[in-house]
């Protein structure tokens, strides 16, 4: 199969036929391909539009979350689903547009990328969400190294050994490339994407969708470097607190031989370095566990495989 679109719908009734149309219009006839339409627990009629259309429609497949999970939620089940050699991510509101699906496939082929996302150079959302998506981009850019302008946009194409080899949960579908960085798939690009104003329903953005970007972002960085090796972390800070809660006690242990300075618990010195020492060997400790579990747990030589002869 030459394609497989990824739709992830949460109140989008309006704009699902509109869609499906569309993309019939631009594939049909010129591709073998797939819609796949995961429904996030909507509380509109979305799913029985997505209904209505996989009996029209052959390419049309729709699966139904019993709640709402997430926007990676429904990426994660749409990528295991996916059967085309490129898959394609889009949004369910009409603001991306398939009529990019071909040169994005052709990237893929042709250029050799692993993904390609859409850059919204002209958006047309209010500034409440293009504000915080510039800050955002901006720090997620010089976080990964990544050079893209637009980490968020819905609109991409990838390989389909790179969604087989990636784990989206949490908001972490705002950080794929970063996510198929960390899996060795290294060729990342990017297209500049039209942008269309919504038509229907409104959007479902929000500041606390935000906050939770910048943890996942601090959560895929550690689990990416440290995740397999957590004592490198936690025994490195463990070391550093509880020689540096040491090092302040012998000096006043020092101090009180040779300077007769009165009694040492009396200066606050004396309980910061105690502080440390056991801050220092907590960390060490959680460090310590952390490792075995990482050394017993099921899967943990999980690496992926480029090839073999």
């Amino acid at each position: 199969m030459d394609l497989s679109i990824i739709v992830p719908v949460y109140n989008e009734e309006e704009s699902l036929i509109p869609l499906v149309e569309w993309i019939e219009r631009v594939l049909a006839g010129e591709y073998t391909f797939e819609v796949i339409m995961i429904d996030d627990g909507s509380t509109d009629d979305s799913w029985k539009v997505t209904e209505s259309l996989a009996a029209k429609y052959e390419s049309v497949r729709g699966v139904c979350f019993r709640r709402n999970y997430g926007k990676s939620a429904a990426l994660h089940v749409g990528f295991q689903k996916a059967k085309g050699d490129v898959v394609i991510t889009m949004d369910a509101d009409l603001q991306d547009s398939p009529d990019e699906i071909p040169e994005l496939r052709r990237m893929i082929l042709e250029e050799g990328f692993d993904l390609v996302s859409g850059w919204k150079k002209k958006r047309h959302d209010p500034i409440g969400k293009r504000l915080p998506s510039k800050i955002f981009n901006s720090t997620v850019r010089r976080i990964s190294g990544i050079k893209l302008h637009d980490f968020n946009c819905g609109l991409k194409a990838y390989r389909n050994e790179v969604v087989k080899n990636i784990e989206v949960y949490g908001e972490m579908h705002r950080y794929i490339p970063l996510l198929a960085k960390w899996s060795g798939f290294n060729k990342v690009g990017e297209k500049i994407v039209q942008h269309y104003p919504r038509k229907y329903g409104t959007t479902k953005f929000g500041m606390e969708r935000l906050i939770n970007g910048f943890l996942d972002v601090l959560s895929i960085m550690f689990v990416g470097k440290f995740g397999k090796r957590p004592m490198h972390f936690f025994g490195l800070l463990g070391v550093l607190f509880f020689f540096g809660g040491f090092g302040m006690l012998t000096y006043l242990s020092v101090q009180k031989v040779f300077q007769d300075i009165g009694f040492i618990s009396d200066r606050p010195l004396f309980f910061f370095g105690i502080v440390l020492l056991i801050i220092g060997a907590q960390l060490f400790l959680t460090g310590f566990l952390a490792e075995l579990l990482v050394r017993n747990a099921p899967g943990r030589n999980n690496y992926k495989i480029k090839n073999t002869v």
